[in-house]
């Protein structure tokens, strides 16, 4: 069955919607993995050497001890924004006589295969080799290495938690948080008794039972958690809501365009994901106080360009790269309607054009901080909508996964919707502010610079006809092939 079920995997990639997009995307993910996994070994082989020169009185494999919680924690955070849980379509398997332990068990084994899984591996392994050419202890380090794999299926399996069950990631969110500040406020040492710990599994070799049963009872959680939602009436069964009437004739006024935002602010205010998202843009405004705050940026004033791009850009950054995803439920629909697809795309722009402009009236307090950092945030303001709105209305073009408007409770959790192609599109947004700002800044002053970000982004309104023209051919190309992939369901 588990060999079945391979194939019809196989089959879906290859002829999902989704295989003939971007192949020069998908070239850039898999150089980018083959990169990481590079580096990743070099680390792992030069580590042990740097640890020594470094700290030439400590043992290396005693400091890595006492710092891999670092590791696992940012292990934690990347695999709960980046990493996307394997899915199958169930539904029509539950009809089928399958055993619903066959079908759970192949889901939860498809996640040992994330290269999140592998990055460890690619770290330690040639950590422990290295190790073992030094005269370490043969079982001593293949027990503790097993170890620290054990603990990384672990964290696999607490990601599939968390993305899942909002109690799970609210309990692991707020001890992180007390231990933080136990450690911060020099309250209690955090990091002994863990280091201690781990020197007790690379000493004590019998120890490695302990990551093994965390592992396992990690699987059973989730086994269990899968197969008490695993019938056909919790798949198929949907809550009746009740939705009131909002009043938005007032709209009327933008003619062509009234049809579509009255469609997003109604989405916005009845639908859960929307309003998180909203609210979550809303804190972005507070992005500056960690560069503003701080004299080392000041001495590098292109990470404060970099920084003045969220402080007005939170909107724009978390709800705008995901059009056309948010109508994902009812694009077909939307498509068939006798109005043009520029006014589509024209309407998400001033949508976005408007949530700039109010973040940047609530952005006044940076006054505090000087004309100068409010002048940036202005020329960020300007240069997000001017550019930085049609290079996220292009990035919608390639992103053709849907979005389930009413997952509830997910505010910070929910990464439906995420794919990596958005991380290629967004650099853009990141690095071209910093570098128009920097070359005048270097060149001639900081005010010049200002200026400069500031014209790119009024050049970009200037042309605002041309940029929505070259984006609509854009998605007029890719509109049958998104309207299949929103079709799919996972």
């Amino acid at each position: 069955m588990i060999k079945h079920f391979l194939t019809l995997e196989w089959k879906q990639f290859f002829r999902a919607s989704y295989f003939q997009k971007g192949i020069a995307i998908k070239i850039l993910l898999v150089l980018g993995a083959l990169y990481f996994g590079g580096s990743a070994i070099m680390l792992g082989a030069g580590m042990f050497f740097i640890m020594r020169e470094a700290i030439p009185n400590t043992d290396p494999i005693v400091i890595v001890n006492n710092v891999i919680i670092l590791w696992f924690l940012f292990d934690m955070v990347l695999r709960f924004f980046m990493q996307q849980l394997p899915v199958m379509n169930v539904k029509p398997l539950m009809v089928i006589p399958i055993k619903r332990n066959t079908v759970i068990h192949y889901l939860l084994g498809k996640t040992t295969l994330s290269f999140f899984n592998f990055i460890p591996i690619f770290i330690f392994l040639p950590f422990s080799i290295v190790l073992l050419f030094n005269g370490y202890p043969f079982f001593n380090v293949i027990c503790w290495f097993l170890s620290v794999v054990f603990i990384t299926l672990s964290i696999n399996y607490l990601n599939f938690l968390i993305n899942k069950n909002n109690a799970v990631f609210y309990i692991l969110v707020s001890t992180i948080a007390i231990l933080i500040g136990v450690q911060y406020f020099n309250i209690y040492d955090v990091f002994e008794p863990i280091g201690v710990a781990f020197n007790a599994l690379y000493n004590q070799k019998y120890l490695v039972v302990l990551p093994m049963a965390l592992a396992g009872l990690m699987y059973y959680i989730n086994f269990k958690f899968i197969r008490n939602g695993f019938y056909l009436d919790d798949a198929v069964t949907k809550k009746a809501q009740k939705v009131s009437a909002t009043d938005l004739s007032w709209m009327n006024r933008f003619g062509s365009l009234a049809v579509f935002l009255k469609n997003d602010v109604k989405m916005i205010i009845r639908n859960a994901r929307p309003k998180q998202v909203l609210m979550m843009s809303f804190l972005f405004l507070f992005y500056g106080l960690i560069f503003y705050t701080q004299d080392t940026y000041k001495q590098m004033p292109a990470f404060l360009a970099f920084a003045s791009m969220f402080v007005t850009g939170g909107f724009l950054m978390t709800f705008g790269q995901l059009v056309p995803s948010w109508d994902s439920e009812y694009y077909k629909l939307l498509m068939s309607q006798n109005i043009p697809y520029r006014k589509y795309l024209e309407s998400k722009w001033y949508l976005m054009v408007v949530a700039v402009a109010i973040s940047f009236v609530l952005s006044t307090p940076y006054l505090y901080f000087g004309w100068k950092i409010f002048g940036m945030i202005a020329a960020g303001a300007l240069f997000n909508v001017g550019l930085n709105s049609f290079i996220t209305l292009f990035g919608g073009a390639l992103n053709r996964v849907p979005i389930e408007l009413n997952v509830k409770a997910k505010a910070f959790s929910n990464t439906q919707g995420f794919n990596p192609t958005q991380m290629l599109i967004a650099l853009p947004k990141f690095v071209l502010p910093m570098l128009l700002f920097y070359i005048p800044y270097k060149l001639i002053n900081f005010e010049t610079g200002i200026i400069v970000l500031a014209l790119c982004g009024v050049l970009g309104i200037v042309f605002k006809n041309f940029f929505l023209s070259k984006i609509e051919s854009v998605y007029q190309k890719g509109k049958y092939k998104t309207i299949a992939a929103f079709a799919e369901k996972a």
